[in-house]
C-alpha cells in the first residue's frame, strides 16, 4: 500500500509542478511578445519554451521518484 500512496503523491505533485511551469512559461512568451518578438519568429519562441517545459517537467519526475519520501 505504501508503493501505491507513493506513486499517488508523485502524481499529484508532478501535475502541480507542471501547471506552474506551464503558467511561468507562458507567462515569459507573453513577455517576449510584448517586447517586440513579432510573429516572424513566434514558433521558435514557442518551441523553445516547450522543450524547457519538457526538461523542467523531466526533472521534476526524476527528482521526486528519488528523493520522495516513504509515505
Amino acid at each position: 500500500m505504501d508503493i501505491f500512496l507513493r506513486t499517488i503523491a508523485i502524481i499529484i505533485e508532478v501535475l502541480i509542478l507542471a501547471a506552474i511551469t506551464y503558467a511561468v512559461l507562458h507567462g515569459v512568451r507573453l513577455t517576449a511578445s510584448d517586447l517586440g518578438i513579432g510573429p516572424k519568429y513566434g514558433k521558435a519562441v514557442v518551441l523553445a519554451l516547450l522543450t524547457v517545459g519538457f526538461i523542467v517537467v523531466i526533472f521534476f519526475i526524476a527528482h521526486l521518484t528519488t528523493f520522495y519520501p516513504a509515505v
